[in-house]
């Protein structure tokens, strides 16, 4: 067990304590037995008890019983003034803090801080958070986390006591189950069997004495001094009761310990992972299983409840029209409302007169006087949208009235304060969707309105264009006296919209009917008691909900008088509404939980408040779990102050069903409200369990009173079918009633869900004919038919199968303290999905002075409070700085828009810490792998399938007959010497400068003398022998051609070394040196200017300048020839050698013999059709692989022109390539991907330019790519696309593959138009689409476009003549089946001979050059290219009616990353990540010991770097079911990128490694 480690046992002690466990879980040792044994056992080691004389088994905090009645806990007065009080619970904030005490006790690891870019990066150890590891012990670490002692008030804990829980999980004094609830003592193990039930127990020896469960009734009323009721049997699973093997039941604790053991065994180890079977290439996610342990609902099925008869009293108006006109025309002089200003001065009283006469003005202007008398803009029953300020009652009051009087629906919504309020576009959907075209509105408000230049309202985003009709008496003209509103009884016409935020942010207007409105005044009447008259003090906001209903509706109904207060008065005055109600001895009072605590923080200098008037206080916020503290706070403080408890009366509503329970103002003061503290493992279920207050992980709710007078309530399941709970389970609350809303206006399908509800009985039958509404709200009926609300749907997260409330993450996040570093009520909890399960995230706001150590450690503290409270990980918390969060027009959080802020990346958080390891548990096992079939098999499986072994070819060298002269010469040498006679004015080579004018050119003659006078230089002045090595170091260009050719004239070897850069000497030239060394060069030839630069300051403080060879500079060269040309006696022998370093960041020269190099020549003629009337545009790098070849050697051979632009020239002119190619009229150009990227990105916007300028590519029939990688479909496709309108043919664009075996195995120029029939045209590329997980089991599995995790791959050339390949199984070597993924092999005539190696490493290369298949065609010798890929059959034909064979290249395999058992492809994981945001212009991955580190290159501001964090997370586990580890954030061009345009991503790891990279931020997932 892992808090075993915090004593230093010995080994034999720890064993003797296991061996005791077994006894004791065994039954063969008493529990008497067992401690005494064990503390004999332990007592040498235990640090001496500090209290002499007590018994030590008691902690210390325990000794002073806590009563949950009393009222202790509310004096010790926190001096939080800001603290959020919806949320507000002492009691929660002791669970927490003894939760965070217990997690410290576990033991300390440093978790590393993320690294913000500062002028130096500090990284100071963390000791808050343990993060996560993978062995048991973490797991069982999490399973104590349920049951704690509160250490934060008493400091120390008696260790003898803490290790007896740590290792025996109870407390010593609790072995019996009897202890009452009311001592505080509520026995740990009881408590224990809820944590066991809901944690993974990891191989102890033994479970914990698991003695009983608590009781399963749920005590709702709970009297001081009584004990609890005597305990249920203890049921297990689905158990009722245990029963021995012949039936008769066994009670006691050993067979509870066997069923906990069972259980325990049954229970999954790690989050269960399913067997995995490789059959049909899928990677199954893992699906939770359920907990065999956790708690099931095992009540009966609950029956509906009916509330009280609504009364049918013989003076109750026939609608509130009716009324408000008896009222107005009777008693026009009695107060309706009075308003206050932000002094809590009065402001202006409206009478009940003065509301009936402008109410019937606004009604008749309405509708007479916008529009003409023919068309009238309204008619009865349209929607008018009421925008009034929250401190305006009166004007809103007097445009709702006369919107009902004139029989037309109005629609009240929030002011817009700015074009882009948070949620205001959705508003304006609504009013759209609710056809509104007039807008009424207050003067001052209209004044207020933002303002065109114009001095018109501009249309705010997303709205309906409107009228505004401001509602002012002065603006109306007077009704005629013959014109009267048409009053009639409550219909089911529309009444009111009431518009309803949903989760997602979209807005919907719930309808509710005239006789709707009229029920619920009525049932609100009698529920509450209204009386005519009554004074009622109302802070909530008027325009809906519960303010609207009470402080509007049924006020008038009953002719109150309501005083309002406005939020903007709140805020300057807290107090304010206390005060009202003692200045007009109110009767009533409508607040919030939040109100009450503020009048609580504010109350300490008022002397003379008396609140003995009110008779009730409707908390509207009551079905909020968390109002409870506020409530009981309140009463506590304002008891003395004449406040009686039973005034309190919580309420329960929600848009749909109205008020849904409300809590009766009721005499009886002897009987208590009812209270139920409940176990919040149990609700994470779904069901009730009953727990004592002492526990840590509670929530204790109050009563919301009972079902409304007429309705009937019951609770459905909150998924799926709606049928009804079990009495101990929670659902969601369902109301059938008159007085509800009806639909969602214009929204039929979501109507017929939520206001059209059957609910069902367990056999499937309805309840009931007429239909439910669902209320939204999550809760259960208890005794006696009172309401208990849990939680709202809109805010439940399902994660992992079990449901959490987002208020209740929002309660334990603020619980933790210090709460100094963040804003209480700036706090958002939301759920993402991510990899098919909800993942928790928590934003909120840091306050200014806090530093980043300190939200750092509240950060890492907040996450293990809701680990140990709710047992849940929190996916990704995040800091963002204060004011920032989009806010509600009441000044709250707008959840869905800060939800969406957080996926669009646009947050711009200041802190983030991100957890995937610990809350995604759902990724497929990690794949072992397979033991490998035997070759017959996989032969006879080849068979059966009719599958061909994968091999393919390119044209056969032999029997092609073509008129090629250069044929009969063996020597690339002896072809230059028969040109410069037979042609020697032809040009063979014209370089090109950035303006676009040719540098210089060479015909064959001017190279060959060329070549003449440097073979004599070598000879006389390097004094080098026939197959000496050189090094040539030249820039891209001419110098580097007559260079090469004058070494093959002298017998030297030539090595194309790429010059260091004059800017970056410090980089570039050790690299130089590395070649010239490993290639062990005699000396190397380079131009004046590089000469220089070798010998200079700089040079000299990078390289030792002393060991370089000799250095010829062939700017100045011998006139005269040398007497003889060197002629090879054998043609194997070496010709160049070739160098290049790898992705991988290998440095790996191979051997070309002079017979490879021809046959490379030749094979290229062939394919492309080269002959000396061709120019050919060369866009590329001339050091390595194909593009030396066709820079330096093809011309010669071929006789073709090159046309020559070095890469680094476009740098400058980037559209220097394509209008050389433009205005040479060139149809065949050779470019790198390097290249392409940059004229895509350069030119993006120059097309139309360019197209002006002349830039024609309609005569280009090919543009090869040259690569040794997979093809980049994307950008070749953009550039495609780009050029398109200059001319390039779609087709033009095709790529080659070559490597470091063979430097060309594909290259495929197309055929278009009439020159396709004049010979060798090779078909299109292909593309086809693999299935991206398949491809990580080494599988191809092809599928459809568009298919989710498809990767498009396109082939890779058309294989070159003479070339032959196979694809064989890396590890066993076996040839493989058509389409399946294995290494590339190939055989040819230009394979290089070998590599290069100072150490002649034998073994590495004849495993490379010389392999030989394991089994099938055995005598053939292959090279193997390390890249894996697959050979697909296609359906077209080449010139000579072959099939084609498509060759695909997947991925180099040093490069592939090995993760969870899968071969993973970087380029796939970047791919991904580059398309989260826009702000990601490039990203590299590489693994660093087994953890992903994803590196990403910023394009923005770096508030944004923060953004990509989750983002990055998100994509690859979302993707590729990869945890990312690490997320490294960087400046645009900190990733190394080759000539090739290949990321370097081993140098990169090196730089990260070493703390190279000088990061905007790096963020450590844990």
């Amino acid at each position: 067990m892992a808090d075993r480690d915090t004593l230093p046992l010995p080994l034999e002690v720890r064993d003797r304590l296991a061996e005791l466990e077994l006894e004791l879980s065994e039954g063969d040792i008493t529990q008497k037995g067992y401690e005494k044994k064990r503390s004999k056992l332990i007592g040498a080691f235990l640090p001496k008890a500090p209290g002499k004389g007590m018994d030590p088994s008691v902690p210390h905090e325990r000794r002073t019983p806590v009563t949950p009645g009393s009222s202790s806990r509310y004096h010790r007065r926190r001096s939080s003034g800001s603290r959020d009080e919806r949320y507000r619970s002492d009691v929660h904030t002791e669970a927490v803090q003894a939760a965070l005490a217990k997690q410290k006790e576990r033991g300390k690891m440093a978790v590393p801080m993320p690294s913000k870019r500062r002028s130096l990066v500090v990284q100071s150890s963390m000791d808050a958070y343990t993060p996560p590891d993978t062995s048991s012990g973490s797991e069982e670490e999490g399973s104590m986390q349920g049951e704690g002692t509160p250490t934060s008030s008493q400091g120390s804990i008696n260790m003898e006591n803490w290790i007896s829980r740590a290792i025996h999980g109870s407390t010593t004094s609790s072995t019996t189950s009897s202890s009452s609830t009311q001592s505080g003592g509520s026995g740990a193990a009881s408590r224990l069997a809820d944590v066991m039930g809901q944690t993974h127990l990891e191989n102890h020896s033994t479970p914990p004495d698991v003695t009983s469960y608590t009781t399963d009734s749920i005590q709702v009323e709970r009297p001081q001094g009584s004990t609890t009721a005597s305990r249920a049997t203890p049921k297990y699973g689905n158990a009722e009761l245990m029963e021995t093997g012949d039936g008769v039941p066994v009670g006691g604790r050993v067979s509870a310990k066997i069923q906990q053991l069972v259980n325990t065994l049954k229970r999954p180890k790690r989050p269960p992972l399913r067997e995995f079977f490789v059959d049909d290439f899928e990677e199954l996610l893992e699906v939770q299983q359920p907990d065999p342990n956790q708690p099931k609902a095992e009540g009966a099925q609950m029956l509906a409840m009916r509330g009280e008869q609504l009364g049918v009293v013989t003076n109750w108006p026939p609608s509130l029209e009716a009324a408000l006109q008896r009222w107005g025309t009777i008693s026009p002089k009695a107060p309706c409302l009075t308003t206050m200003d932000t002094n809590g001065k009065p402001l202006y009283i409206l009478t009940y007169g003065k509301l009936w006469v402008r109410s019937m003005k606004v009604a008749y202007n309405i509708l007479h006087k916008l529009g003409s008398k023919q068309e009238p803009m309204v008619r009865p029953g349209d929607r008018v949208a009421l925008v009034f300020p929250n401190n305006d009652p009166a004007a809103f009051m007097v445009a709702f009235y006369g919107c009902l009087l004139a029989e037309l629906v109005p629609v009240p919504i929030e002011v817009p304060l700015t074009r882009k309020d948070a949620g205001s576009q959705q508003i304006g959907f609504l009013l759209g969707s609710c056809g509104v075209t007039v807008a009424l509105t207050s003067d001052a408000c209209h004044k207020g309105l933002p303002k065109s230049t114009t001095g018109e309202i501009p249309q705010f985003k997303g709205w309906p264009k409107l009228l505004w009709f401001v509602t002012e008496s002065k603006h109306l003209s007077k009704p005629p006296r013959d014109w009267f509103p048409h009053i009639k009884d409550a219909n089911n016409d529309t009444a009111y919209i009431e518009y309803k935020t949903c989760k997602d942010g979209s807005v919907l207007g719930v309808t509710v009917m005239r006789l709707a409105l009229l029920t619920h005044c009525q049932a609100l009447t009698q529920s509450c008691g209204y009386t005519e008259a009554e004074t009622i003090v109302n802070v909530l906001d008027f325009k809906k909900d519960v303010g609207l209903w009470h402080g509007i509706l049924t006020s008038v109904m009953n002719m109150m008088h309501v005083i309002s207060i406005p939020y903007s008065l709140m805020k300057v005055n807290p107090l304010s509404w206390i005060q009202k109600v003692c200045q007009y001895k109110a009767k009533v009072a409508c607040v919030k939980s939040r109100d009450m605590h503020w009048a609580l923080v504010a109350h300490k200098d008022q002397r003379d408040i008396n609140l003995s008037s009110l008779r009730m206080l409707v908390v509207a916020d009551g079905s909020n779990p968390w109002s409870i503290s506020s409530c009981d706070a309140f009463l506590n403080v304002f008891q003395s102050k004449g406040l009686k408890p039973e005034v309190i009366c919580p309420c329960a509503s929600s848009p749909e069903a109205l008020t849904v329970a409300i809590r009766r103002p009721t005499d009886d003061s002897n009987q208590p409200p009812g209270r139920g503290v409940l176990s919040m493992q149990g609700l994470s279920h779904g069901v009730i369990r009953v727990d004592s207050e002492e526990k840590l992980s509670v929530l204790t709710l109050q009563d919301v009173g009972t079902a409304m007078p007429g309705a009937l309530m019951c609770v459905v399941k909150p998924d799926g079918v709606p049928q009804l709970c079990k009495t101990d389970e929670i659902g969601e609350l369902c109301v059938c009633s008159v007085a509800t809303g009806t639909s969602y206006y214009g929204l039929s399908g979501m109507t017929k869900n939520t206001f059209e509800v059957f609910p069902m009985n367990s056999v499937g039958a309805p309840i009931s004919e007429y239909p439910f509404t669902r209320t939204g709200l999550l809760g259960f009926v208890g005794p006696g038919g009172l309401c208990f609300i849990a939680g709202k749907m809109d805010g439940l997260m399902v994660v992992g199968g079990r449901r959490h409330n987002a208020d209740d993450i929002v309660a334990t996040a603020l619980a933790v303290e210090p709460m100094k570093f963040v804003y209480r009520g700036r706090i958002a909890v939301f759920s993402i999905t991510v990899l098919h399960d909800e993942r928790i995230v928590v934003v909120a706001e840091q306050r200014p002075d806090s530093t980043e150590e300190d939200s750092f450690q509240w950060m890492s503290r907040v996450l293990q409070a809701i680990d140990g409270i709710h047992q849940v990980g929190v996916y990704c918390l995040a800091l963002v700085p204060s004011n920032t969060l989009p806010k509600t027009p009441l000044g709250g959080i707008h959840l869905s828009e800060s939800k969406q802020l957080f996926l669009e990346g646009s947050l711009h958080p200041c802190n983030v810490l991100m957890c995937p390891h610990t809350c995604v548990t759902n990724l497929p096992k990690p794949r072992q792998k397979q033991p490998e079939i035997g070759p017959a098999s996989v032969m006879v499986g080849n068979l059966v399938s009719g599958k061909r072994i994968a091999q393919a070819s390119g044209r056969d060298l032999g029997q092609m007959e073509d008129n090629d002269q250069a044929r009969k010469f063996l020597f690339l040498s002896e072809v230059l010497q028969w040109r410069a006679q037979t042609t020697p004015d032809h040009v063979l080579y014209t370089l090109l400068n950035s303006r676009g004018t040719i540098a210089s050119s060479l015909s064959c003659v001017q190279l060959h003398k060329r070549a003449e006078k440097i073979a004599t230089m070598l000879a006389e002045r390097g004094h080098l022998q026939d197959g000496d090595h050189v090094a040539l170091v030249y820039p891209p260009g001419i110098d580097l051609i007559a260079a090469f050719y004058g070494c093959l004239y002298a017998g030297c070897v030539p090595i194309t070394v790429r010059p260091p850069h004059p800017q970056n000497i410090a980089t570039t030239l050790p690299t130089v040196k590395m070649i010239v060394e490993v290639s062990r060069s005699a000396c190397m030839m380079t131009t004046a200017v590089i000469c220089k630069l070798l010998r200079s300051k700089e040079a000299s403080a990078a390289v030792d300048v002393r060991t370089w060879p000799p250095v010829l500079d062939t700017d100045d060269l011998p006139k005269k020839k040398p007497p003889l040309l060197y002629k090879p006696s054998n043609p194997d022998t070496l010709a160049y050698l070739d160098f290049s370093v790898s992705t991988t960041g290998m440095l790996a020269g191979v051997k070309m013999s002079h017979t490879a190099t021809s046959a490379f020549c030749r094979s290229i003629k062939l394919q492309c059709e080269l002959y000396p009337s061709r120019e050919v545009a060369i866009c590329l790098d001339p050091y390595c692989g194909l593009g030396f070849v066709i820079w330096c050697l093809c011309s010669v051979y071929s006789g073709h022109q090159s046309i020559l632009i070095p890469p680094s020239e476009l740098e400058v002119n980037p559209a220097l390539w394509l209008l050389a190619v433009s205005q040479y009229k060139v149809r065949d150009t050779f470019c790198s991907y390097s290249v392409m990227e940059l004229c895509t990105k350069g030119l993006g916007l120059q097309t139309e330019s360019l197209k002006s300028r002349g830039l024609d590519l309609s005569r280009v029939r090919t543009c090869v790519v040259v690569a040794e990688e997979r093809p980049r479909i994307a950008l070749t496709q953009s550039f495609s696309k780009l050029f398109k309108d200059l001319g390039l043919h779609p087709r033009a664009v095709s790529t080659s593959f070559g490597c470091r075996v063979n430097l060309a195995i594909c290259l495929q120029p197309h055929r278009l138009g009439k020159l396709a029939d004049q010979g060798t045209s090779g078909p299109d590329p292909t593309t086809v689409y693999v299935d991206m997980r398949a491809l990580r089991h080494d599988r191809v599995r092809l599928v459809e476009r568009g298919s989710p995790h498809s990767l498009p791959l396109m082939e890779s050339g058309k294989i070159l003549p003479g070339v032959r390949i196979i694809i064989a199984n890396p590890e066993t070597k076996g040839p493989l089946g058509d389409s399946h993924l294995g290494e590339i092999w190939v055989c040819s005539g230009h394979n290089a001979s070998g590599y290069f190696t100072v150490y002649g490493d034998e073994a590495l290369q004849s495993d490379h050059f010389n392999s030989r298949l394991s089994f099938g065609d055995t005598q053939t010798i292959w090279a193997r290219t390390g890249y894996l890929g697959f050979l697909r059959r296609t359906e077209l034909t080449d010139a000579s009616g072959e099939r084609h064979d498509a060759l695909y290249v997947v991925g180099a395999l040093d490069e592939a990353m090995e993760l969870r058992g899968m071969r993973y492809h970087p380029i796939d994981i970047e791919t991904s990540v580059i398309r989260t945001h826009k702000s990601i212009t490039e990203c590299a991955v590489f693994t660093w010991t087994n953890l992903l580190v994803v590196v990403v290159e910023l394009d923005g501001s770096e508030q944004e770097a923060l953004d990509l964090v989750p983002l990055v997370t998100n994509v690859v586990l979302e993707e590729h079911y990869l945890i990312v580890g690490v997320v490294v954030v960087v400046d645009i061009g900190v990733i190394p990128i080759n000539s090739r345009g290949e990321k370097q991503r081993m140098h990169l790891r090196d730089g990260f490694l070493a703390d190279q990279l000088d990061p905007i931020y790096v963020a450590y997932n844990m």
